[in-house]
């Protein structure tokens, strides 16, 4: 069996689950809402420690890859070189500087800026190449064109970003980017005349970057699809596609590096514009969904302390209308019925209020309902069960007076035949039918014991204890098993000798029935501190402990009478006279394997011996009959 907890502990573990499990979503949905206001603002971020650093160490590599190319063509001196590969540098070492600080921010990002780094690596050996005359200048090109493709790699990687619209515009900004990219390189290989491989490769890139031009446009929005709209439409740039029509054809256009710079310088601002613009944009939205994360999470928390309220209010609402209706049903069980029971006992009136549990729950208002309609059911069962056991007593009482008076008569008619009777044989008959009326007078007692009333027998007159003894051996049928010890000479009150010498009688009886036939019944008495005591004492088998103690405590309280216990009537008998006068009967085991009866009356019964009369008066008045009969009335 498990183990058993209150209605509001079991009240609150109902609604901690639900309650629980409202709190986690609440966390969730704030933690969910909130992230992704941190990542918009991150994006500000990663635009500023790795985009612009990316931007301008490309736009230095471009540079550094043009002048090269020039160098390569003898149109250029190498100071100029030097000093450009001082500005590519100062670009990487801020780019390297930067980047490392949000490098961390994924495993993605870390692994493309590693790319880049290992590419930028390769920077030096490029420059000694060509400072060598190892490196033609498609070969230089080539090699400038790796360490770019990685840096435009990262732009991809780091552009990605939770708001849709924006990672759109900014993935089409960073085409149009690579498009001035490959711009560069059509600068760089058409400087001068160009072989046919150089050619080809300009003429793939060349058809690659109209391509890229003609298709982000078309997904550009407005405000950033104008300015680039704005620049292939001017005549510059219209100049610089039959430039380079000429080159594919094989010519060699005249002004075709200041044309490209020109264009070229435009696409980057143009391109840093729109950068800068979606970079912008990237902050209000932030700004919404971390308000919008505020008022969902702020909803969801009102609704929960609501909801935790609601259902604290209303379990603690049910746990006191349940603890309510408990009291009822304990003050019903525990104090109403059996008040109700033992003034039905002593006969008199009961009223009993129906019971009433304030609740606003239909079920607790019904089982309210049936505890007192059980309540109800149970006082009428009482009241029957009351008027049925006075009707009975009322039988038990009136057959008891009826033997009674048979019985008087009896005894009466039966003495005068001994006193007239000579035959020896014919006064035994007569003693052992006197002795059977006696047995019969003790059971009609008990009849009216039983009822609640008391026999009349009584003497007005203290009785020797040692006399009660024996008229108490005389009422029972094996009074010849009976052996009564010398006592003392105190006495008792006349008026509690009938019930002490029927209470004595019934333990005889019953030490002779429990215990055979040839063994005695010994029956002691003796002054005590507090009284007088008697003992009877049998050889029988005994008793198991548990069952004396049961026997002990129905003695010390005695029990209603059940008329389906009879096998226990001389028990009952003798615990109801106990009460009456205040005396104590206590069973125990016997050093003789029986069982033993003590019977404590108290010292108000019990008189002191009656003094001796004169010697003189002894001898002329005759000796003291022995007492064999009690008078009764």
């Amino acid at each position: 069996m498990g183990r058993s907890r209150t209605i509001r502990m079991k009240i609150i573990g109902l609604l901690l689950v639900p309650l629980t499990s409202m709190v986690v979503l609440w966390g969730v949905i704030t933690a969910v809402t909130a992230s992704e206001s941190l990542e918009l603002r991150q994006y500000k971020t990663v635009w500023t420690n790795l985009r612009l650093p990316a931007y301008k160490l490309i736009s230095e590599i471009q540079r550094e890859r043009l002048i090269s190319a020039q160098l390569l063509r003898n149109v250029a001196d190498e100071s100029a070189v030097a000093a450009q590969r001082t500005k590519t540098d100062a670009a990487r070492d801020s780019f390297t500087k930067l980047s490392s600080t949000t490098k961390d921010r994924s495993e993605e990002i870390r692994t493309q800026v590693n790319a880049v780094y290992t590419q930028l690596d390769r920077l030096d050996s490029v420059r000694g190449e060509i400072d060598a005359g190892l490196s033609d200048r498609l070969h230089t090109v080539e090699a400038y064109n790796s360490i770019t493709d990685t840096l435009y790699g990262l732009h991809r990687k780091v552009a990605l970003i939770d708001d849709i619209p924006i990672y759109e515009q900014s993935r089409v900004v960073i085409e149009m980017g690579y498009a001035r990219e490959l711009l560069s390189r059509e600068q760089a290989i058409g400087l001068g005349t160009v072989n046919a491989a150089e050619r080809r490769l300009f003429t793939q890139i060349a058809g690659n970057r109209r391509f890229l031009i003609d298709q982000s446009l078309g997904e550009l929005d407005p405000a950033l699809r104008d300015p680039q709209v704005a620049l292939i439409s001017t005549a510059a740039y219209q100049r610089m596609r039959m430039m380079e029509d000429q080159i594919i054809a094989g010519g060699t256009p005249m002004g075709w590096l200041s044309t490209t710079e020109g264009l070229s310088k435009s696409f980057h601002e143009a391109q840093m514009r729109a950068s800068t613009l979606l970079n912008e944009r990237a902050d209000p939205v932030a700004d919404q969904v971390l308000s919008r994360a505020f008022l969902l999470a702020g909803t969801a928390l009102a609704l929960v302390i609501v909801s935790i309220a609601f259902s604290l209010r209303m379990g603690n609402r049910l746990s006191k209308e349940l603890g309510a209706l408990r009291l009822a049903a304990l003050e019903v069980s525990q104090e109403r019925l059996p008040h109700v029971v033992a003034k039905l006992r002593k006969g008199e009136k009961v009223e009993m209020p129906e019971l009433s549990v304030a609740s606003t729950t239909v079920e607790i208002d019904d089982v309210g309902q049936a505890f007192s309609t059980v309540q109800q059911t149970a006082v009428e069962a009482a009241v029957g069960q009351a008027q049925l056991s006075e009707g009975v007593g009322h039988v038990f009482r009136n057959l008891a007076r009826r033997s009674q008076t048979l019985l008087h008569r009896q005894r009466i008619q039966l003495a005068d035949m001994q006193h007239r009777a000579t035959d020896p044989e014919q006064l035994d008959d007569l003693f052992k039918l006197d002795h059977l009326t006696t047995r019969m007078r003790r059971h009609a007692e008990g009849l009216i014991i039983l009822s609640g009333a008391t026999p009349g027998r009584g003497w007005s007159r203290p009785v020797p204890l040692l006399d009660v003894a024996r008229g108490a051996a005389a009422e029972v049928e094996d009074y010849q098993r009976v052996v009564i010890e010398p006592m003392s000479g105190q006495r008792l009150a006349g008026s509690v000798v009938g019930d002490v010498i029927h209470l004595i009688a019934e333990l005889i009886e019953n030490a002779t029935v429990y215990s055979p036939a040839h063994t005695p019944v010994i029956v002691r008495g003796e002054a005590a501190a507090r009284g007088f005591a008697f003992e009877v004492e049998d050889r029988g088998f005994g008793m198991e402990a548990e069952e004396l103690a049961d026997y002990n405590e129905r003695l010390a309280s005695p029990p209603e009478f059940d008329l389906a216990d009879s096998d226990r009537l001389g028990l009952f008998v003798v615990s109801r006279l106990a009460a009456r006068h205040d005396i104590r009967v206590t069973l125990r085991g016997s050093p003789y394997g029986g069982t033993t009866a003590i019977v404590l009356i108290p010292e108000e019964h019990v008189a002191e011996p009656e003094p001796e009369a004169p010697a003189k008066a002894v001898q002329k008045e005759p000796a003291a009959r022995p007492m064999r009969v009690v008078r009764s009335d």
